[in-house]
């Protein structure tokens, strides 16, 4: 039966600023040590962690590849939290990821470097970064779902892309906290030491994020599609079973997530690396561009959401697609300017081409998926890509500068990124205010299932 009603379990808008708000400072908190760690790799850990080569990107590229580490570890995360919250819940999931993160960061900072202990490490940077990544696995489709599955169906690109606008916030707290660093402290300080403390600080913000989501509730939609889940044994949930019953709507996910997740750490990571190693750009004015440009995407996000709910999902992401692949084309040539305006203003530009895709992700992965296994459906489709997308840009753009000289090459790669991402969303169909009751209700007719009721 068709419900049109909105599907919110937040009567007033002030319940679900409350559960906005708790989803975020949780997820501010994850992306901030985990972006942490991606500024340290360019500016620190190369130098700390490994063996002097004579060359600095051979450095660089060691501390990427551990680096990607977190990436690989993020769709096991997304599997195994994906299945104990469809099974348990959102919120018991997203206390168990946050404190898991915050202890694995805060132990990076007390690690001795390579000239101390050898080759052990990298090794246990390599550990540590995967318990990192694992944690994050978990967090993105439980932070989005909360959100998502509490938002009216008018207004659920709006509020569940406000999570997505938490994780420039954390990438801004983690760019603010090494840039003051390196502003305080001299070059040889900050290598040695000053980085620690950026790092040391996850102690005091976890232990805010984890008081901060004791206080949130379970979606009644959730909470209807597990008892329903535990009454009828025909109604299965998980990842296996959204593998099973839903590959299509995975493969998707991953499509649309692929540009995305390449263009954004081009922006954040490469350009640290092209400036610093081409131009040796200073640093301080690196993180400063980082620091504005992460202002204005966590403006925009929000605004993009709007548009989502205004114009539909397809329109505003393949807009983001397209002007993403021209935006490296554009953007090197204004990097080599050596002017500071105008290298802040590509990457800002790169980031709100990039929001166009960003902001919408979590609506549109929501209604893809029926409640029963959406946890597991958009954990699995957004962390998977990130192997192959996010951990392997820096890596690929890195060894593409160093072979041929030229960023050419890495616009090229761009491009083709969004070529696929682009392919991607014209196979959609457009979700623009569906009801998530009414894709509980198509699941349910597909796959011979009892209706699910509906709470009016």
């Amino acid at each position: 039966m068709s419900v049109n009603k909105p599907a919110a379990p937040a009567k007033e808008q002030g319940g679900l600023k409350k559960i906005v708000a708790a989803s975020m400072v949780g997820t501010v908190v994850e992306w901030y040590e985990f972006f942490l760690y991606a500024t340290a790799a360019s500016l620190v850990f190369g130098q700390f962690f490994f063996p002097n080569t004579g060359t600095e990107l051979d450095g660089i590229i060691a501390a990427f590849l551990t680096y990607a580490v977190g990436f690989v570890a993020r769709p096991l995360g997304g599997i195994v939290f994906g299945q104990i919250g469809d099974k348990l819940g959102r919120k018991h999931t997203l206390q168990v990821t946050i404190i898991l993160v915050g202890v694995a960061t805060f132990l990076m900072g007390c690690l001795p470097g390579f000239n101390s202990i050898g080759y052990w490490a990298p090794a246990l940077l390599v550990i540590l970064r995967f318990v990192q990544g694992f944690a994050v696995g978990g967090e993105w489709g439980g932070a989005v779902l909360l959100v998502a599955e509490h938002s009216p169906n008018k207004q659920r690109a709006f509020w569940s892309s406000w999570p997505q606008a938490a994780v420039p916030v954390g990438n801004l707290l983690a760019t603010l906290v090494l840039l003051s660093m390196s502003w305080i402290l001299p070059s040889d300080q900050f290598l040695s030491w000053g980085w620690r403390v950026a790092f040391w600080l996850s102690a005091v913000i976890v232990l805010v994020g984890y008081y901060i989501r004791t206080h949130v509730s379970e979606a009644p939609i959730f909470l209807e599609a597990r008892e329903k889940v535990e009454q009828e044994q025909a109604a299965s949930y998980g990842v296996l079973e959204v593998v099973k019953k839903y590959p299509k709507g995975v493969l998707k996910a991953m499509g649309l997530r692929f540009a995305e997740n390449i263009i954004y750490y081009i922006i954040v990571s490469f350009t640290i690396v092209y400036l610093k190693t081409v131009h040796e750009y200073d640093t301080s004015q690196l993180l400063l561009a980082l620091l504005v440009a992460h202002v204005v995407h966590f403006l925009v996000i929000p605004q993009v959401g709007r548009l989502a709910d205004a114009f539909g999902r397809k329109p505003v992401y393949l807009a983001g697609a397209v002007l993403s692949a021209s935006w490296a084309f554009f953007a090197f040539p204004m990097f080599d300017t050596l002017n500071d305006f105008v290298i802040i203003l590509a990457v800002t530009i790169g980031l709100c081409v990039h929001a166009l895709m960003y902001a919408g992700q979590p609506a549109i992965m929501a209604e893809m998926f029926p409640t029963r296994m959406r946890y597991s459906g958009v954990s699995l489709g957004y962390q998977v890509t990130s192997i192959l997308a996010g951990s392997m840009a820096p890596i690929i753009a890195t060894a593409l500068l160093q072979e041929t000289g030229s960023w050419v090459p890495v616009a090229v790669y761009v491009l083709v990124a969004c070529a696929i991402t682009a392919a991607t969303v014209l196979t959609l169909r457009e979700t623009k205010g569906f009801s998530l009751h009414d894709v509980d209700a198509e699941d349910a007719r597909k796959h011979g299932l009892e209706a699910p009721r509906v709470a009016r």
